[in-house]
């Protein structure tokens, strides 16, 4: 059984990512790779339009990838929110970088909160959307799963 992302971390990729539904370009070459629906880049042109529908779908499919990636790479217990922050880790910079940082080794190590003081240093010298999406992340991966919690 494959796992999935939880509604904390979708709703954390969609909101950092935004909604565009009109293809745009890569925004520092301004040519391709061209990116529609929540930052998804395969097979993608000049011109092209999708539906919000289509959007949810392709960001599915893309998840998909990345949830195998990190159910794969981790091998310590993750809650659904550490799981969640990993998926949205990866989404953005790729499974590479994860399987090659010093978070996932720590994580794999036991390290739980050395695991989440390494977000913070995937800013890219501190770009503010970056700083704040970092933040998120660690933020939720921190956050105890709601049915973790007393009622």
């Amino acid at each position: 059984m494959s796992r999935h992302i939880n509604a904390a971390g979708l709703d954390l990729i969609k909101s950092f990512e935004g909604l565009r539904l009109t293809a745009y370009p890569d925004p520092q070459s301004g040519e391709a790779p061209w990116t529609i629906g929540y930052g998804h880049a395969g097979h993608v042109l000049e011109g092209d339009v999708i539906t919000e529908q289509q959007a949810d779908a392709f960001l599915a499919a893309d998840l998909a990838v990345f949830e195998a990636g990190v159910s794969s790479s981790a091998t310590v217990p993750l809650t659904d929110n550490q799981f969640a922050a990993l998926v949205s880790f990866s989404f953005n910079l790729g499974l590479g970088r994860l399987r090659g940082s010093t978070l996932l080794r720590r994580l794999n190590n036991g390290d739980y909160d050395g695991a989440a003081g390494e977000f913070p240093k995937w800013t890219s010298g501190g770009l503010p959307g970056l700083v704040r999406r970092r933040a998120a992340e660690r933020d939720l991966f921190l956050r105890p799963d709601e049915t973790d919690m007393e009622v």
